[in-house]
């Protein structure tokens, strides 16, 4: 009896977040985490259940301006190595939209390992920027080369990291912000006071963050003071900028 071929498995979008605008200008792609080596296939719930929020309030934020957000299903949970299996499917994403959408500026918002795959990923021609939360960064390796950046030149970027994340070291962001800084001043890193891998201790004052910068990066929206801030300010003032408590409160709706 012949044996069956394995079927190939495929990135793929989940259905819009939200009711989707009648005119799309602009689209969010959320990039869930993942592990460092595996090939077995992502729980979907368990996987899309961190950045589902995340697409939530940013899709309700910008739906008068035409956003519309998708969770991308990855192939496998690993990165893999040279595979870079995540980074990989958010550029294949990347290249839905435009098929989908046409030409609309993309951001690429990704938590843990996701955000490794935003950063990544974030040359993309339609990428104009890239939001990584608490992101999973490699150890420095002497013996390898140093996590790119060149990728992001001209995109604007925002790193935040809690100062008690176990699990992704915040000092390796803080690196890869500063050496990317270099050559893109529109980079910056917002540090959660004592908060941990799944920045909950202040979940209202990073989604507000988030928001504040994913809709002027998309839709041209003014920055708040702080964010402008930190874009402005010379490293590493700029890259350890602390998130206040209370941020976005006060900011204009």
């Amino acid at each position: 009896m012949a044996q069956q071929a394995t079927p190939v498995r495929t990135a793929r979008l989940g259905r819009a977040l939200g009711p989707e605008p009648t005119a799309v200008s602009g689209v969010v792609l959320l990039l869930p985490g993942g592990e460092e080596t595996s090939s077995r296939r992502p729980s979907p719930m368990m996987a899309t259940a961190s950045v589902r929020a995340l697409g939530r309030r940013l899709t309700r934020a910008g739906r008068a301006e035409g956003l519309v957000g998708h969770v991308v299903h990855y192939r496998v949970r690993g990165w893999n190595g040279s595979e870079a299996h995540l980074a990989a499917d958010a550029s294949w994403a990347a290249d839905e939209v435009v098929r989908r959408y046409g030409d609309v500026p993309v951001c690429l918002a990704g938590i843990d390992m996701g955000g490794r795959a935003a950063l990544r990923a974030g040359g993309h021609a339609a990428v104009n920027s890239v939001l990584a939360l608490a992101p999973w960064l490699p150890e420095d390796d002497v013996a390898a080369p140093p996590e790119p950046v060149k990728q992001l030149a001209g995109r604007r970027v925002l790193i935040v990291h809690g100062t008690n994340d176990a699990r992704t070291d915040p000092e390796l962001s803080f690196r890869l912000a500063a050496r990317a800084k270099k050559a893109n001043r529109g980079i910056c890193r917002f540090e959660v006071h004592s908060d941990g891998h799944a920045l909950h201790q202040h979940r209202n004052e990073v989604l507000a963050l988030a928001e504040d910068f994913v809709m002027g990066a998309l839709f041209g929206r003014s920055f708040s003071r702080p964010v402008e801030d930190a874009f402005a300010a010379p490293p590493p003032l700029g890259l350890r900028m602390p998130l206040a408590a209370g941020f976005g409160r006060s900011l204009r709706r």
